[in-house]
């Protein structure tokens, strides 16, 4: 009969309690990474709906910012032509001589 040399085992030599083990920590293992797919899915959930509510108040900051904004503009707006009004009232010769001027130049700019 042939024997296996010393320091070597063979298949048959493993004991029935160290395959129970073996298969036990697989299934541990099998456990935990099922644990760790569930928390990575509920942490990308989590951040997927972070990152939309964030997106959504960003969006609304800049919404509003945007309507300050145009209000700004449009008060500028109007207190210029509330002065070009009052400045053409106080004086009509000088600021028609002033739109003249400005046609004049636009026109010989025009031309070339």
């Amino acid at each position: 009969m042939t024997t296996a040399p010393a320091g070597k085992s063979s298949k048959n030599d493993l004991k029935p309690d160290a395959n129970t083990d073996l298969e036990a920590e697989i299934a541990r293992l099998r456990e935990d990474v099922a644990r760790l797919s569930e928390q990575l899915a509920r942490t990308g959930e989590h951040t997927l709906t972070t990152a939309k509510r964030a997106a959504s108040e960003g969006a609304e900051q800049l919404r509003v910012k945007g309507e300050a904004a145009v209000n700004a503009v449009k008060s500028n707006a109007s207190d210029l032509e509330r002065q070009v009004t009052d400045a053409v009232h106080e004086k009509p010769l000088t600021s028609l001589a002033i739109a003249a001027g400005v046609g004049f130049f636009l026109a010989l700019l025009s031309r070339r």
